[in-house]
């Protein structure tokens, strides 16, 4: 990284009145993109052409007023329950109060924390040195937390409103026309920006395994949904560079030639509680750390399409030691009941809504229903993410 990139407080004050402009111009750039709307479909149930127009050329799109107030309510609650319940530092098995985490006994995922408004990956080898460049860490007040919750992996499990939004009809409808009918899930993860002291999310793209090969192309990588429960900002939002899911980036360099982490291409994604970001793996994206007083609540869970998965080897970032697994129909399968329950979770709790109908299991015969078995087998599902 380039030495005019500052870190931890020094010239911050600089760096505030910087970036305060940088929000204010990369919002009305946002604005401007044509990338947003509520989600639509023809009345042959194809996904409108303006949406997958928009989304194709931008890399993202924002489907405003998604999920409704009732549901809105339900994830609020189970999350901040969460928070209050999640470990105190790394390692911990239990809350602030003393309490078990919601973790103990599971094998992997769970609670990722954070020092407070920090960048821990950034610059590293981490997640196979995908964040090659760091962000700038504002100095944390001094009545800070040690550690803040960033992160709940496998969140499916530990919150059955979370498993009701993954789903969703209308944005499955999404996945199925992005993706192709038999599109396969990918992971699922809570994500908190707390206010005053989240941390960033450097720079980065997430596929990792299709750019060199004969499977590369636009969307070979897949989509994340990020559902916001508060809604999001310029501040404390996701940001992401139009238009850079075509071709892989080098990242380094983009950061270098800006002199700073605020790649002056980059728009953020603005969304009122309720909406939907649907943004492509492939596109350069990121976080600042959230110096606002907002909370940010996001419920994210991907889908890839199935020709990219099957055959494929894992990533090892997802689902550990994947980096040793050759993806096959039985795994992706196995995977996908997941999505079975999710959609009897939902069909029980908005019985008026037409449940959405996953092609795979209409074709092997699959049902599923929500109960306590149901339950049980989403114990440590997340061990067979699919990361690519």
């Amino acid at each position: 990284m380039s030495a005019t990139i500052r870190t931890v407080g020094e010239g911050y004050g600089e760096h505030e009145d910087a970036i305060a402009r940088y929000r204010e111009e990369g919002e009305a750039r946002a604005m401007a993109l044509g990338n947003r709307g509520p989600v639509r479909f023809n009345a042959d149930g194809s996904l409108h052409e303006k949406i997958v127009e928009a989304y194709w050329r931008c890399g993202f799109y924002i489907f405003e007023g998604v999920l409704g107030d009732e549901e809105l309510a339900e994830l609020a609650r189970e999350v901040d329950d969460l928070i209050e319940r999640a470990p105190v530092k790394p390692g911990s098995q239990v809350d602030k109060f003393g309490r078990p985490s919601p973790q103990v006994g599971h094998k992997h995922g769970g609670f990722s924390l954070v020092r407070p408004l920090s960048d821990p990956i950034g610059g590293t080898d981490g997640n196979n040195g995908r964040h090659p460049a760091k962000m700038i860490e504002p100095d944390a007040p001094d009545d800070a937390p040690e550690y803040v919750l960033q992160v709940i992996g496998g969140s499916l499990q530990f919150s059955d409103a979370a498993l009701r939004t993954y789903g969703h009809p209308a944005l499955l409808g999404v996945a199925a026309a992005i993706n192709g009918e038999d599109f396969s899930p990918f992971n699922e993860v809570i994500f908190i920006k707390q206010p005053g002291l989240g941390g960033s999310v450097a720079w980065h793209q997430d596929g990792t395994t299709h750019w060199e090969t004969e499977k590369f192309h636009k969307g070979s990588h897949g989509f994340n949904f990020m559902a916001q429960v508060h809604g999001c900002n310029a501040a404390n939002g996701l940001w992401v560079v139009p238009g850079s899911h075509l071709s892989q980036a080098d990242i380094r360099s983009m950061c270098e030639a800006a002199g700073s982490d605020r790649l002056p291409e980059a728009v953020p994604m603005i969304c009122a509680p309720g909406d939907v970001g649907m943004c492509n793996r492939q596109a350069v994206h990121g976080s600042f750390a959230n110096t606002s007083s907002d909370l940010r609540v996001t419920i994210n869970f991907g889908f890839h399409p199935r020709a990219s998965v099957v055959g494929a080897r894992g990533n090892g970032i997802h689902a550990r030691g994947s980096q040793h697994i050759i993806y096959d129909e039985e795994r992706v399968q196995k995977r996908s009941e997941i999505l079975g329950i999710a959609i009897a979770a939902r069909r029980e709790r908005f019985p008026v809504e037409t449940s959405f109908s996953y092609k795979p299991h209409i074709d092997a015969g699959l049902s599923f229903e929500w109960n306590d078995g149901a339950r049980e087998r989403l114990f440590d599902y997340n061990q067979l993410d699919l990361g690519i």
